[in-house]
């Protein structure tokens, strides 16, 4: 029979949760929940987006099929997968499932809910007065400032630092309030960098391909030297929290260079696959720009085509005789 320490009792308070059993296949499903407040936001997400769809359909207006799985299933349907499965029971237990989540939130589901274009649906379905609305927020100096890519650049490779480098992440292992913040901020963080770089929907100060390339590139070092840092550190991340749940099935400081291996390994994986999504975007967009270059020099020729047979032709003809001879009495 399992004794459970004084430390456990404190560390099981904290969050109010009871110690998890060995971390398995099967406790992804046995230890899953849908009893929180991120739940009930995803479901209301993806109702919206779907009566979107809907209302476009009854229009006679198409939506690509494409965009609403890619933002149903890899788009919230990763968020649920991290927080709302089984793994959420080992996310104050474990550090290498919170990287788990960590990447998910921040580096893979904000790409897919980007690629659904949400604010485009928006646009087409909604009334002239909160389309009005919400083109009035786009273009808001907010979005100007928080939607560049630089500024969005910066939140995105500094955030992890002042987690786990400062008190902030041992708050969100003994505040379950802190915890669900920082599991939102991670996917807001996340889409204010994707966003710009691959999505669809109109933004104001989008850069050409080229920056966006060169802005991927330049996040990968910062995934790497965080992933090294955590793999190689000689202390625990977030103090004796981890030591304190005394689990006989894991090792606080073996997983804790499992974490930081993905988040090296993940973040470089996510930065090669977003730099060919940027590539192949690219592609695509320079054979729409020479089409329409084409039919653009198609409707100049036509033009100049039309204009020539209908210009004057020069006379074609004089019924008089030739030397202009008078008509006879």
């Amino acid at each position: 029979m399992t004794t459970v320490t004084p430390a456990q009792l404190l560390a099981v308070a904290a969050q109010g949760e009871a110690l998890p059993p060995p971390f398995t296949v099967a406790a992804l499903f046995t230890q899953a929940r849908l009893d929180n407040w991120l739940a009930l936001g995803l479901v209301l997400a993806a109702g919206l987006y779907l009566y979107g769809v809907h209302r476009l359909k009854l229009r006679g207006d198409r939506w690509p099929v494409a965009r609403t799985l890619l933002f149903l299933g890899p788009g919230l349907g990763g968020i649920a997968a991290v927080t709302l499965s089984g793994l959420h029971a080992y996310d104050t237990t474990l550090l290498s499932v919170h990287m788990v989540q960590h990447m998910v939130l921040s580096m893979i589901a904000p790409i897919f809910l980007a690629l659904g274009a949400p604010v485009t649906l928006a646009l087409r379905t909604l009334g002239a007065a909160p389309r009005r609305r919400l083109l009035a927020v786009v273009h808001s100096r907010f979005a100007r400032v928080v939607a560049h890519p630089l500024f969005a650049f910066g939140l995105f490779v500094v955030n992890p630092f002042v987690l786990y480098f400062t008190g902030l992440y041992r708050l969100t292992l003994e505040n379950a309030f802190a915890h669900e913040v920082v599991h939102v901020h991670f996917i807001l963080t996340g889409c204010l960098f994707f966003w710009p770089l691959i999505g669809l929907d109109p933004l104001p100060g989008r850069w050409p391909y080229p920056g966006r390339a060169l802005l991927m590139v330049l996040s990968v070092p910062f995934h790497t030297v965080l992933g090294l840092t955590i793999m190689q550190s000689s202390t625990l991340f977030g103090g004796d929290w981890y030591p304190s749940l005394q689990l006989a099935w894991a090792d606080p400081w073996t997983d804790q260079k499992i974490a930081g291996g993905i988040l090296w390994a993940g973040g470089e994986f996510v930065s090669v696959t977003m730099l060919a999504v940027l590539v192949v975007q690219w592609m695509r967009q320079s054979e729409r720009e020479a089409r329409r270059m084409d039919r653009e020099l198609d409707r100049q020729e036509a033009r100049e085509l039309a204009r020539q047979a209908s210009g004057p032709a020069g006379p074609v003809g004089d019924a008089r005789p030739a030397g202009g001879a008078a008509d006879p009495d």
